[in-house]
């Protein structure tokens, strides 16, 4: 069941797609956390809001955000003022830490007129990006993914769409990798991960998400890595570079290996320590940005075979996955050091 929202004033303005009211109606269905007895959730309508106060209200009952003198969203005892509540005024430029997207950030507030629709699209689509991440997510193509963000909600499509769109090109350049087509399988790899972004930002910006398309973007995510890497080295014979056969297998173990073993510590970081590992401290956020993850191996391999050496390439690749797996296993072996001192693991962001 829904929690009892109340919606204050009205606004024919549309937000991607759809009206505020049910903009909000969708944000108060999906995080399905009951409410404090007697209480209800209050949203203003002459406003749009970063979804993650909306996560810290339910968490603390009878708080209410808002802007100067007007609320903007708040958990509240039913039919109460809820200026009566405690008030968090962001218009003095506070920001939060959000967990979800591993950011501290200044969560958007803004009046939603027609005057204002674009930017407020366009500041919801950012504020969905995660702050540590890699750097081509980054700082390559958000400007791309925002334009076709923006073009799937006007024509209906469902994030499941994009990604199995997405799943199929990914698909679709293993096999051309699998036979020497490095640039026609790295275009369609390019798209994927372009649309790799796109359907995350479409379900958080449309409030579509669902536990089942969340399971599929993230499995193709988790497992499709290696098999890139694998059908990169077969597809070497193809341009006379094949690496010899133990040498194939010694990178194949790196590649594959390390992989694995990086993922293993990242989940052992969060199951031990309550956070993601990149987190943790600033190095752990900056490193996160050219870690031996698919995009920034994805960079290496694009150099080298812009250089006509993809053999090299990944064995680079190999290298660089072996180096950042060291630096993980140094990184968790320290935060265990941390905590047997008694000190308390933290994030650099919710200290800052």
């Amino acid at each position: 069941m829904s929690a009892p929202i109340r919606l204050l004033g009205e606004n024919s303005t549309p937000i991607w797609g759809m009206t505020n009211a049910d903009r909000c109606r969708r944000m108060a269905e999906k995080d399905g956390k009951p409410l404090a007895p007697g209480h209800e959730l209050v949203f203003n309508l002459a406003y749009v809001f970063d979804p993650m106060l909306l996560r810290w209200v339910i968490e603390q009952p009878g708080t209410v955000f808002a802007w100067g003198d007007d609320p903007v969203i708040g958990q509240v005892p039913a039919g109460s003022d809820p200026m009566a509540a405690s008030v968090i005024d962001l218009s003095d430029g506070r920001k939060l830490y959000n967990r979800q997207l591993r950011k501290l950030e200044q969560p958007f507030v803004r009046e939603l007129t027609p005057a204002t629709r674009r930017e407020i699209e366009r500041k919801s689509y950012f504020g969905a990006y995660k702050g540590v991440t890699d750097a081509l997510t980054k700082y390559l193509w958000p400007e791309l993914a925002l334009w076709l963000t923006r073009g799937a909600a006007s024509i209906g499509m469902t994030p499941n769409m994009v990604t199995a769109i997405g799943a199929a090109l990914c698909i679709y350049a293993t096999y051309l990798f699998a036979y020497g087509h490095y640039w026609t399988g790295m275009l369609a790899g390019f798209i994927f991960m372009v649309l790799d972004t796109v359907d995350g930002k479409l379900a958080r910006c449309t409030i579509t998400s669902s536990k089942w398309g969340n399971v599929a973007d993230h499995g193709v995510d988790l497992v499709h890595p290696p098999f890139w890497w694998y059908f990169w080295g077969v597809g070497l014979g193809a341009w006379g570079l094949a690496l010899s056969t133990s040498t194939f297998i010694w990178v194949m173990i790196a590649v594959v290996a390390g992989y694995v073993l990086q993922r293993v510590i990242e989940g052992m970081f969060i199951k031990d320590f309550g956070m993601d590992i990149h987190v943790w401290q600033k190095f752990d956020s900056d490193f996160r940005l050219i870690t031996a993850r698919r995009n920034p191996n994805f960079a290496i391999l694009f150099f080298a075979t812009l250089a006509g050496r993809p053999d090299i390439g990944l064995i680079a690749l190999a290298w660089w996955t072996v180096i950042s797996l060291v630096v993980h296993a140094v990184r968790l072996v320290q935060a265990y050091a941390v905590k047997r001192s008694g000190r308390p693991i933290v994030s650099w962001m919710e200290e800052a």
